[in-house]
């Protein structure tokens, strides 16, 4: 190799290193994010403020629940409530306590939904957003608890209940009390819709085992956002049962929606003039905020 040529080669080395550690230097992590469906490059501020939905291919990226708080609800009119409720491990499953704790810390909650009252557009509303960051959003009996008590607060207030369903099902390490959950809310839903008053639920990805064969299935309205996963068994399950190929869109919002399971899919930024609306009408007047 010549003098010249030996020069040329490690001129490029050296600008293939700079140029890597300045952009590494130059770009915090986290800066930008990359859409997995379509690989578009956002600013992850851009994406945000968004609702978190890719300008480019309007993909829904799944949110935390506080962000669904902001996202939703009138500036300084969100109320949470039994944030001192915290799951114990009643069946001593090993590595369960660490592993809830982990969770706790990690996303800011005492357990896997956030429950409260708020108004949206002005009109109070009751509301549970499950938070899939935690253990997967399962349904142990805290979430259920939680739940049931946002769900007979807005039947005392008499007020519209929302439920935000984001969650892989009922919660094995608690056996037997997580699937007690499933009836106590369908439960306390009941007697809410005795008194005349509105229960909106919206599926969002994903919604699935437990939570989908109850509460998330019976709202007045049923509600879900694009390419939302929901179900009762993983879909290679039901494959292998009815041994048949299933549909390449099967338990997708979209597919639920073609055969009459949800209402209506709606694109997270349309969500909260949609819930107004829906309130506004099922309450008849105008609600003054405070």
């Amino acid at each position: 190799m010549s003098i010249r040529q030996l020069f040329k080669k490690k001129s490029k080395e050296e600008i293939h290193t700079m140029t890597s550690k300045k952009s590494k230097n130059d770009v915090p992590e986290g800066i930008m994010t990359k859409c997995p469906e379509c690989k578009h490059v956002i600013l992850t501020k851009e994406l945000q403020k968004n609702g978190k939905v890719c300008p480019s291919c309007q993909h829904h990226y799944k949110m935390t629940a506080q962000e669904r708080v902001e996202h939703l609800f009138d500036e300084d009119s969100f109320e949470s409530m039994d944030d001192h409720l915290k799951t114990e491990n009643p069946l001593d499953f090993p590595g369960y306590t660490e592993k809830v704790q982990a969770d706790a810390k990690a996303t800011g909650l005492n357990e896997a939904v956030l429950t409260g009252v708020g108004r949206i557009q002005g009109r109070q509303v009751a509301v549970a957003i499950m938070d899939a960051h935690f253990r997967m959003g399962s349904m142990g009996s805290v979430v259920g608890e939680k739940i049931t008590r946002a769900v007979e607060k807005a039947t005392q207030l008499g007020i519209p209940m929302i439920i935000f369903s984001a969650s892989g099902g009922a919660r094995m390490q608690e056996g037997v009390l997580s699937l007690m959950q499933m009836a106590k809310v369908s439960v306390a839903l009941e007697r809410h819709a005795e008194k005349g008053l509105l229960y909106i639920s919206i599926m969002t990805y994903p919604t699935t085992g437990g939570v989908s064969a109850s509460f998330a299935s019976v709202g007045d309205i049923n509600l879900a956002e694009p390419k939302a996963l929901i179900g009762f068994a993983g879909r290679r399950v039901i494959e292998q049962t009815v041994r048949e190929k299933l549909p390449e869109d099967f338990q997708t919002a979209e597919f639920l929606l073609s055969h009459g399971q949800v209402d209506a899919v709606v694109h997270r930024n349309d969500l909260p003039n949609m819930l107004s609306t829906v309130v506004k009408l099922h309450a008849g007047k105008e609600i003054n905020p405070v």
